[in-house]
C-alpha cells in the first residue's frame, strides 16, 4: 500500500477549497444572503462580526478534508474522476446532507434554505474533489 502525499492533498486541497469558497460565497453571500439575514433575524441574531473568516477556513478544511478522502480511497476503488465523484458525494452525504437534515428537523433555519444548500453543496463537493483529485498524485516507488 502507498503512502498518502501529504503535499499533494494539500495543494489539491486548495485547489477544492477555493471552488467551495466560490460556490458558498455566490450561493450564500450573494444569492441567499438577504434570506439568511431574514432567517437571523427571526431567531432574533445577526450574523456575527468575523464569521467571513471562519465560512472560508471551513471551506479550506472541507477542500482538504475532501482531498484526503479521496487519497486514501484511490488505493481501494483506483485513481480517477469516478473515485472522486464518489469520494465527493460520500463527503457530501457526511458533512452536508446529515448536518442539513438534523437543522431542519430541528426547524432551525427554513426548510427552503437548507434544501437549496444542501443541493447547492453536492455540487460544490463533487466539483471540488474532481478539481482537487486532478491535482492529487501519489509519489513514484523506485
Amino acid at each position: 500500500m502507498r503512502k498518502i502525499n501529504w503535499g499533494r492533498v494539500i495543494v489539491g486541497g486548495i485547489v477544492a477549497g477555493i471552488i467551495i469558497n466560490i460556490f458558498e460565497y455566490v450561493t450564500n453571500g450573494r444569492v441567499l444572503a438577504a434570506d439568511w439575514a431574514a432567517a437571523m433575524q427571526s431567531l432574533g441574531r445577526q450574523l456575527p462580526a468575523g464569521s467571513t473568516a471562519v465560512f472560508t477556513v471551513w471551506g479550506f478544511l472541507v477542500g482538504i478534508s475532501a482531498i484526503w478522502l479521496y487519497a486514501a480511497a484511490r488505493t481501494r476503488f483506483g485513481a480517477g474522476p469516478g473515485t472522486a465523484v464518489l469520494t465527493g458525494f460520500a463527503y457530501w452525504v457526511i458533512g452536508y446532507l446529515f448536518p442539513n437534515v438534523v437543522n431542519w428537523a430541528l426547524a432551525i433555519f427554513p426548510s427552503r434554505l437548507l434544501a437549496i444548500t444542501t443541493i447547492v453543496g453536492l455540487v460544490e463537493i463533487i466539483v471540488a474533489s474532481l478539481a482537487g483529485a486532478f491535482i492529487y498524485k501519489e509519489r513514484a516507488t523506485p
